[in-house]
């Protein structure tokens, strides 16, 4: 069978965007994409949409099209946190690959920093704890990673400087992207002097609130894109899902990216030493320390110490999150997964700039939905 390329990709501007909307941030990051892959509205077949805090709706795909004038053979709506970009491109390859559907949009934006009252986003993510055991005590999802975080300082010795040398590689990759939403400089100790949110989680360990929106194409084959936008194929993918609360989970250690990283390799027929770029979801600094282990790109205890002797950085054994990801290159949602997605073509294609990996063939992307409940692997080869 062959494997579905990915031929268009886009993401708007991202951060405090004034008049933004969920529709309209959605709308220009469709049609960047259907640009960028050479095709015309009436080419796209198939649409996949995530979800809005901004503009809730049962059916969010099915609004999406009916502003686009869109007509698709194929349309849904996907809601699995963190992991639903990846999966929307998991669903997309399996869309092209069965015949099903020829090119499939897959689209994602929200104004969750101007288009909510402060502290609104916070305020409906801390909805998500279990009814009964979680949310009358308090538990809000920062203090739920904090739990995790405190069980990895008691087995597996990290430190919160060890952490927060992750929040400063995703800065130093911010800075090199002009479209970043925070690019101010930062050290080791003004992640451990800011104010803290949940112990030991200070709030540079912590995903910014953004309003941006991303989006890509998916076919079944070339399209009439610029001979110099090299398409991507959809090497492998898996899923792995172990919980949805964190009073459920089996372990603080082990977690579903386990699983679908295991597939996803497999399929594509690869280890994680081919591995050349990552972009993983970085919702917290421990949520990046936990996956990067329970992958395989570094042993148990090992991940800390490797990130703060610079492991992530665009020289270093794996470049990671080299757009600057959640904690500084922004997060407005299920766009915050779709940006990595975005990403990983661009540094594929090689079109990535001052942030550009030297050589990069085959780029590997993870979303986390949830207390890492839900997760979604992909690898992506440059063809």
């Amino acid at each position: 069978m062959k494997k579905a390329i990915i031929t268009g990709a886009y993401d708007t501007d991202v951060g405090e965007l004034r008049g933004s909307s969920c529709m309209g941030l959605h709308a220009e990051a469709a049609l960047g994409a259907i640009a960028d892959a050479g095709l015309k509205k009436s080419d796209i077949d198939g649409v996949l949409c995530a979800y809005s805090f901004t503009e809730p709706h049962l059916m969010l795909s099915s609004v999406f099209c009916e502003y686009m004038n869109i007509q698709p053979k194929f349309n849904a709506a996907i809601e699995v946190g963190g992991a639903t970009a990846c999966v929307m491109v998991m669903q997309a390859a399996a869309l092209v690959e069965s015949g099903m559907c020829r090119n499939v949009l897959i689209v994602t934006g929200d104004n969750r920093l101007t288009g909510m009252p402060k502290g609104g986003a916070v305020a409906t993510l801390a909805k998500v704890g279990h009814a009964q055991y979680e949310h009358p005590y308090g538990m809000s999802v920062p203090a739920a990673y904090a739990l995790v975080a405190n069980h990895y300082m008691h087995e597996y010795g990290v430190t919160s400087e060890q952490l927060a040398s992750i929040s400063v590689s995703a800065r130093e990759h911010a800075m090199r992207n002009t479209k970043a939403h925070r690019r101010t400089p930062i050290t080791i100790e003004d992640v451990l002097n800011s104010r803290m949110i949940a112990s030991p989680l200070h709030v540079l360990d912590c995903c910014l609130i953004s309003d941006g929106g991303a989006a890509i194409i998916v076919s079944a084959g070339e399209t009439g894109a610029d001979a110099s936008k090299k398409p991507i194929e959809i090497l492998g993918s898996g899923q792995g899902h172990t919980h949805e609360h964190i009073m459920a989970a089996p372990s603080l250690s082990d977690f579903g990216c386990k699983h679908s990283s295991h597939t996803a390799f497999e399929r594509a027929g690869i280890t994680v030493k081919d591995v050349d770029v990552a972009e993983i979801y970085d919702s917290f600094t421990i949520t990046l320390l936990v996956e990067l282990e329970s992958i395989g790109f570094f042993e148990r205890g090992e991940a800390g110490p490797a990130c703060l002797s610079g492991a992530l950085n665009l020289d270093g054994r794996l470049p990671c999150n080299t757009h600057g990801g959640l904690m500084s290159y922004g997060h407005s949602g299920a766009a915050g997964g779709m940006f990595h997605v975005v990403e990983a073509v661009r540094q594929l294609r090689h079109e990535a700039e001052d942030r550009q990996v030297k050589d990069s063939e085959i780029a590997f992307v993870h979303g986390d939905g949830g207390i890492l409940s839900a997760h979604c692997s992909l690898v992506f080869g440059r063809t």
